[in-house]
């Protein structure tokens, strides 16, 4: 199976050996990060940093004048930037000047730069509590950034393919400075009950499949708040989706009781949603730079948010393929499950990328590559993402490498 290792543009600015040490690991491409959302990240063999803090925003040539009208603007959006490479530009050409291939990488709802300069942008809790790290893709001024932003990176004449993340419903899941959310907010089903939208867009949206979104909210507050195996006569089980690496389930999962009513109305407006939302950026990407691959990352179960979240086989008609995650290694077991769910439903044809965490620091088991991909390759997966080249330790590229030299 080719691979392809995710890469940040810092990682080859200013390293005059980071192009050919990345070549040198025998993989197909990178996935090189063209918008990408606030940051904290590791530079094991920078000659010049060991740390690097990035708030949310673009890395390649922004056009200003594709975002005049636009409320939602990227970051750096500045004539002077734009009449010069972005480091995104200069990392993919010394990468492809080494043979490699190079996805755009894409982060479109998770930017809590733009959440937090237009809070109606961003998703709003059933109790009102706004998530500025959180797009909602609702929001019209959220479907126009969107869908300019995947046009742009995919015309790049750097990129030869994009990949679309966080590209759907993102929500209460967040690894925030100092985060202080562990205990009922990280239960299982609160996660899902606190990523339900109730923003000025969602509610009339709500409204118009004919529930009451005061009632909706109620609803949704009473299900957080209740005990563990709440629920009474008439109510149906409405949780959070399964874990990122485990196959849909036949049925709403967790503890917390929505109304039947409720439930129904939830899963079906919030899918509608992200469906259209979806349908709409992978258009844009395909309209500016017809033929040009579009990834999707995804998962089969439409009730997923984050960075990988939740998608109707509908909605990626348009695609080239989908990314899944199948990491951390802890999930591993489950991974062809998944897989394999998604095999199931995706269009005809569509491409499945499996993505395997291959970093130890990260909680990876980059001893296990190879048995890895292996498992999700005998489930369906035909590409794999390896997560992540800049972030891994000398150990971890060798695992890499070996993985490659493998699989060549």
């Amino acid at each position: 199976m080719r691979a392809w290792a995710n890469l940040y543009p810092w990682d080859v600015a200013g390293d005059p050996a980071a192009a050919d040490r990345i070549a040198g690991l025998g993989l197909a491409g990178v996935t090189l990060a063209a918008a990408y959302h606030s940051v904290r990240a590791v530079t094991p063999f920078h000659p010049r940093h060991r740390i690097v803090t990035r708030d949310a925003a673009v890395y390649y040539r922004a056009d200003p004048a594709n975002w005049r009208a636009s409320r939602l603007r990227p970051a750096r959006l500045r004539p002077a930037v734009a009449r010069r490479a972005g480091s995104f530009e200069r990392a993919a050409a010394a990468l492809r000047d080494r043979g490699l291939r190079v996805t755009a990488w894409a982060v479109i709802t998770h930017n809590d730069r733009l959440g937090a300069a237009v809070p109606s942008a961003a998703v709003r809790n059933a109790f009102g509590d706004g998530y500025p790290w959180a797009l909602c893709p609702a929001s019209p001024a959220v479907r126009e950034y969107a869908t300019t932003l995947a046009g742009e990176i995919a015309a790049l004449p750097e990129a030869d393919a994009i990949e679309l993340e966080a590209c759907g419903w993102y929500g209460i899941e967040h690894l925030s400075a100092h985060d202080k959310t562990a205990g009922v907010a990280a239960a299982a089903q609160a996660q899902w009950l606190l990523s339900v939208c109730f923003c000025a867009a969602c509610r009339p949206e709500y409204a118009a499949a004919g529930a009451d979104p005061a009632w909706l909210a109620a609803c949704v507050r009473a299900a957080v708040d209740a005990p563990p195996g709440a629920g009474g006569p008439g109510a149906a089980q409405a949780g959070p989706p399964p874990p990122a690496a485990a196959p849909p389930a036949a049925s709403p999962p967790g503890e917390a009781a929505l109304p039947e009513e409720a439930a129904r109305v939830l899963l079906a407006v919030r899918a509608a949603l992200a469906s259209r939302f979806q349908r709409e950026v992978i258009a844009a990407a395909r309209a500016a730079a017809p033929g040009k691959p579009v990834y999707v990352h995804a998962h089969p179960d439409p009730r997923a948010t984050g960075a990988n979240p939740g998608c109707e086989p509908a909605a990626l008609a348009g695609a080239t393929g989908i990314v899944l995650s199948c990491w951390p290694s802890g999930l591993a077991r489950a991974a062809p499950a998944l897989v394999s769910a998604a095999a199931e439903t995706v269009p005809p044809g569509t491409v499945i990328a499996a993505s395997l965490l291959a970093v130890a620091g990260l909680g990876g088991d980059p001893a296990t590559l190879p048995a890895q991909a292996a498992a999700v390759r005998a489930a369906g997966a035909t590409e794999l993402r390896l997560y992540h080249a800049g972030l891994a330790a000398a150990a971890d590229l060798a695992a890499i490498g070996s993985l490659c030299s493998a699989s060549a």
